[in-house]
């Protein structure tokens, strides 16, 4: 993957003991979620890290150069999928984790978070990981090449659980497509928590309410 700048860090906290790794969606870039390090009222301090996707052409946009974690051809995203890029994207977040772990972070401590694209990678990454993450935030996404994770996926990774959100309306990314995902993975022994919301392709109060609670609930509610 070409170099990129460097992550956004932020801690709520001194000393955190949990990471939360948020992907941003096609076009964006890391700044695009760090309100969100403000929004969300956990007991604990938390090391939240936004990493920046390289630029690439993205076929979909007419070739145009911008941030994304992968190419998209066309419209229908499950299909004609960038596997390369994907699998990039992929190893640059798992030195993401190394970093944390070897910072002292336990992998259990540790969550991925991601819009869109960027949730579509928290979610492939997440499952292919030999020790079981903390938990996933995977907002407005979908599976990528879901065909491929019954062969790839580490049997200690569905205890990692997930927490997917949708928008009833979404425009981008189908409201059947990340519902279908979902399927996917609970038919594959994920516990997977659902929620859609009453929007198009975006972020909603409620939304982040949820979010909180979630992450509350998997393991952010004491200093341990």
């Amino acid at each position: 993957m070409p170099s990129n700048p460097a992550p956004i860090i932020l801690e709520s906290g001194k000393q955190p003991r949990h990471s939360i790794i948020w992907l941003h969606g096609l076009g964006a870039d890391g700044h695009d979620f760090v309100p969100i390090a403000g929004e969300l009222n956990l007991p604990v301090a938390v090391r939240y890290i936004f990493p920046h996707a390289p630029m690439r052409p993205v076929a979909i946009n007419g070739g145009f150069v911008m941030r994304a974690w992968y190419d998209i051809a066309g419209q229908s995203m499950d299909a004609q999928q960038d596997v390369a890029g994907i699998r990039a994207s992929q190893a640059a977040i798992e030195a993401l984790i190394a970093q944390e772990v070897a910072d002292g972070i336990a992998p259990g401590n540790l969550f991925l978070a991601g819009f869109s694209q960027g949730g579509a990678i928290a979610l492939h990454t997440a499952l292919r990981q030999k020790s079981p993450l903390g938990g996933v935030l995977a907002l407005s996404t979908y599976l990528p090449l879901a065909d491929s994770v019954p062969g790839e996926m580490q049997t200690n990774s569905t205890a990692t659980p997930i927490f997917m959100a949708h928008g009833l309306d979404d425009p981008v990314v189908p409201y059947s497509l990340g519902a279908a995902s979902k399927d996917a993975l609970m038919d594959l022994g994920y516990a997977v928590t659902w929620r859609d919301y009453a929007m198009g392709h975006s972020v909603c109060e409620e939304e982040l309410r949820d979010i909180e609670t979630w992450l509350k609930k998997s393991g952010l509610r004491t200093k341990d």
